[in-house]
């Protein structure tokens, strides 16, 4: 997945986390809170804070406990609610940690690791948008990004997926 950034959704302007299949038209997006949705996009911008934030202080401990970030998987949505889990590498062996996606995600974005989502989850909560310069497949995705809100992801189908 691309991490393709932080978008308001309005008028509740509630932050929308948004990701991009690698190999196809179909985005995920994931509500967050607006702490998180700062700390992705201060991390995309590439601002280095003076004193480290919660998930900069996190990729520092993760480095000092000798490991890395290899990768984030976004697994499933339940609920309403989507799941993710954090993957490491440490010494060789892999360690994974049930996270909350915003937080993963944010991580990834610090430490250029790559982002990943089960395919069945894009499949239930992807909203597909062809990208051969369709201007109006965007504008229905925009339009798509303006009406919804959380709790249309409630029953784990979005709007108009059926």
């Amino acid at each position: 997945m691309e991490l393709v950034g932080v978008r308001i959704e309005l008028p509740t302007n509630v932050p929308i986390l948004l990701l991009r299949e690698g190999e196809g038209s179909r985005y995920l997006p994931i509500w967050i809170g607006p702490n998180e949705a700062t700390a992705i996009a201060l991390a995309l911008q590439g601002v280095e804070p003076q004193r480290p934030m919660t998930h900069d202080l996190l990729a520092l401990v993760v480095t000092a406990l000798d490991a890395e970030v290899v990768r984030v998987d976004v697994t499933e949505l339940v609920d309403g609610t989507f799941f993710a889990n954090l993957v490491l590498d440490q010494k060789g062996q892999d360690v994974t940690i049930s996270a909350r996606p915003s937080d993963a995600i944010a991580l990834a974005a610090r430490t250029k690791a790559p982002i990943f989502a089960d395919r069945g989850l894009l499949d239930e909560a992807g909203v597909e948008i062809e990208e051969d310069g369709q201007e109006e497949e965007i504008e229905r995705f925009r339009e798509f990004l303006e009406d919804i809100t959380p709790e249309d992801f409630e029953s784990g189908t979005p709007p108009g997926s059926g």
